[in-house]
C-alpha cells in the first residue's frame, strides 16, 4: 500500500484549469490524487506520475521553492494517443526534514509501485534522486542497469557527500552492490575529465558521445532496451530548445531526438522506472514545460506499444544465427514479432557469474553483420567482462 502521508495532492488550480478545456484531453483520463480523503485506487494502474521538488543536494545551492504545476497543466492539456493504459498522478512527495528522509520516502513509494508492476514517472528535482530510485530495487535482489541521458557521467568524488553531479559514486560503493551496467547517452567530452572517461572504460560501463547518437539516434534503442532505470538530465538538451533559466549548453539533443529516446525507453519491456530531473522554472518557461510534457507523452506512448518479443522458449517465435569469431561462438537471436535482435552472453562454468544462464543482450542487426565480418560487438565484450568480474 502507498503511504499517502508522504504525498501532497495535485493543486486544485490545475484541476480548475483542466475543466475549462476539452473533455478529450489527457488530464481527464488520469486518476489524479486531488483529495487526501480519497486517494486513487492503484488497482489496474500501469503508469504513476510523482513530483519530487528536492533541490537541497544541488552542487550550487538554490534558495527558491519550485512548483511543478505548470508542467502538469501542460501535460494534462495534451491529447492522449491510442492508448489502453491506465495512468495515475500521485501528486508531489512531501520533502523530509533532511534529504536522506526524502530519499527514504521516495524509495518506499517507488518500491510499492514496482511490486505492483506500476511504472513510476518521476519529475524532479535534482538528479541525485536517481540514488533513491536505484535503492528502490533492493528488494528484488537482482542486478540493475541504469541508463543516464546526460552530458556528464556524474561520477564525482565518492568520498564527499552526495550531490546531483556525483550520485553514481554512491551507487557504485554503497551496499548492496546491485549495479550491473551504467550507460550514459549523449556525454560531451569537454564536460568530463579524462580520469572519469578512463574510469568508465575500466569499469566496462558504456558511455556514448553526443555526436555518435546525433548521427543515428536509433543506436540508443538497444541500450535503452536493456535498462531498468532511465534517468534524464535536462542539461542533456541543447539550450535553444529550452527556456532561459534552463539553458546550459548550445550542444545537446534536440526536441525530436530527446522524444525519440523517451519513446525507446517506453517501448523497452525492461524499463520499470523513468525520471526527468534538473527542472529549473523561470518566468517565461513555456518551452521547457512543453518539452517535458512531450517527453512524458512519448514515454507513455512507448509503454503503450510494448510487445513481448523476448520470450525465446518457442522456436517459431525467433530465428537463431550462430557466428564464429576468433574461436568465440556468438549466438544471435532475432524476434519474429518485432525484428529486434539480441546476442547471448555465455555462462562461464566454474566462475561467479552475475547474470543467469543464457542471458541476452539487446543489439542491432548491424552487430550481427559486423560479427560475420570478424568483429566482436564491444557491448558484448563489456557485458561478458562485467559478468565474471
Amino acid at each position: 500500500m502507498i503511504n499517502y502521508n508522504f504525498l501532497s495532492p495535485v493543486d486544485d488550480l490545475i484541476l480548475s484549469h483542466m475543466n475549462l478545456n476539452s473533455s478529450l484531453i489527457l488530464g481527464n483520463r488520469i486518476n489524479i490524487f486531488s483529495d487526501v480523503s480519497s486517494p486513487p485506487d492503484l488497482a489496474n494502474i500501469d503508469v504513476a506520475i510523482i513530483g519530487v521538488n528536492e533541490y537541497r543536494n544541488d552542487k550550487n545551492p538554490l534558495d527558491e521553492n519550485f512548483s511543478l504545476n505548470e508542467i502538469r497543466k501542460t501535460f494534462y492539456n495534451l491529447y492522449p494517443g491510442n492508448w489502453s493504459l491506465n495512468i495515475a498522478d500521485l501528486g508531489d512527495l512531501i520533502l523530509g526534514e533532511n534529504v536522506s528522509d526524502t530519499y527514504q520516502a521516495m524509495q518506499s513509494i517507488i518500491s510499492v509501485l514496482l511490486k505492483n508492476n506500476i511504472i513510476p514517472v518521476i519529475i524532479g528535482g535534482t538528479q541525485d534522486l536517481t540514488y533513491a530510485n536505484y535503492r528502490s530495487y533492493d528488494y528484488l535482489e537482482k542486478t540493475v542497469n541504469i541508463v543516464n541521458i546526460d552530458s556528464n557521467f556524474d561520477l564525482g568524488d565518492s568520498s564527499k557527500p552526495i550531490k546531483n553531479n556525483s550520485f553514481l559514486g554512491k551507487i557504485i560503493l554503497d551496499k548492496p552492490h546491485n549495479l550491473f551496467n551504467y550507460s550514459v547517452l549523449g556525454y560531451q567530452t569537454y564536460f568530463n575529465s579524462q580520469e572519469e572517461i578512463d574510469l568508465m572504460e575500466k569499469l566496462y560501463f558504456e558511455p556514448y558521445r553526443l555526436g555518435e547518437l546525433n548521427n543515428n539516434i536509433q543506436n540508443a534503442e538497444p541500450i535503452l532496451r536493456d535498462a531498468n532505470i532511465v534517468t534524464l538530465d535536462l542539461k542533456s538538451i541543447r539550450s535553444s530548445e529550452l527556456s532561459s533559466k534552463q539553458k546550459f549548453s548550445p550542444n545537446g539533443f534536440d526536441g525530436k531526438e530527446i522524444c525519440a529516446i523517451s519513446r525507446y525507453a517506453g517501448i523497452s519491456n525492461k524499463v520499470s522506472s523513468f525520471g526527468i530531473y534538473e527542472y529549473l522554472p523561470s518566468i517565461e518557461d513555456e518551452a521547457t514545460e512543453m518539452l517535458i510534457a512531450q517527453i512524458m507523452w512519448y514515454f507513455i506512448e512507448g509503454v503503450s506499444c510494448r510487445i513481448v518479443d523476448n520470450n525465446f522458449h518457442k522456436v517459431e517465435d525467433f530465428q537463431k544465427f550462430t557466428v564464429l569469431v576468433d574461436n568465440q561462438e556468438l549466438v544471435f537471436l532475432k524476434s519474429v514479432k518485432s525484428s529486434r535482435w539480441w546476442v547471448e552472453i555465455p555462462f562461464v562454468q566454474n566462475s561467479n557469474n552475475k547474470l543467469d544462464d543464457h542471458s541476452l543482450l539487446p543489439c542491432m542487426h548491424e552487430d550481427y553483420i559486423d560479427a560475420t565480418k570478424g568483429v566482436i560487438p564491444e557491448r558484448w565484450f563489456k557485458a561478458q567482462k562485467k559478468n565474471i568480474i
